[in-house]
């Protein structure tokens, strides 16, 4: 089935539904209204905006939100010495999500590629992320790893703060044990 799919940069009248696909595909509590809108606005540089969504028609079927370079907090789950690139030109790739009845199109990527191109206008010179290891047949690290990255170092326990906090994890509940990878992509 061929799909007609249109991108363009978030924008806060998309926040409900990105709130909805996000929940649904990450688990309950990973986003809401509060933390969106501070992860949207780290993504906004220079009047430039680096996060993205997709939609089939009225369908909003995923979206990128990245955090500009300087605009984040370098913390314990990232290995700075590693990463090639000083950490003031590093952004930060902090949710792909892509309804699973799409995937396998290319949303992921060019939603990726999208948030790229905004974030070379941004001066960024490479992107982190923390891939999760548990996604089915580890696809969010192959697909990373598809799309240039490069893994840096592993987390075990990565979001488990966040699930003890109130965020269900969608294999482990409110106790998460899941491993991120800390990848990097240098553009």
């Amino acid at each position: 089935m061929q799909k007609t799919i249109e991108y363009r940069q978030m924008e806060p009248e998309d926040f409900e539904r990105v709130i909805a696909l996000g929940n649904f595909v990450h688990g309950d509590g990973y986003l809401t209204k509060e933390n969106l809108a501070s992860w949207y606005t780290k993504g906004i540089k220079n009047d430039i905006n680096a996060n993205f969504v997709a939609y089939d028609q009225d369908k909003l079927v995923g979206f990128r939100i990245t955090y500009a370079n300087e605009q984040w907090h370098i913390d314990n789950w990232n290995t700075p010495d590693l990463w090639q690139v000083e950490p003031q030109h590093v952004a930060y790739f902090k949710c792909a999500t892509v309804d699973s009845s799409y995937r396998g199109y290319g949303l992921g990527k060019s939603l990726l590629n999208a948030s790229i191109d905004q974030l070379k206008l941004q001066g960024a010179q490479a992107g982190v992320a923390h891939l999760w290891k548990q996604s089915p047949n580890n696809s969010a690290v192959a697909y990373f790893e598809r799309c240039g990255g490069k893994h840096v170092k592993s987390h075990p326990d990565k979001w488990r703060e966040d699930a003890l906090a109130g965020y269900e994890c969608i294999l482990c509940g409110f106790d998460c044990h899941c491993e991120a990878a800390e990848m990097i992509i240098y553009f």
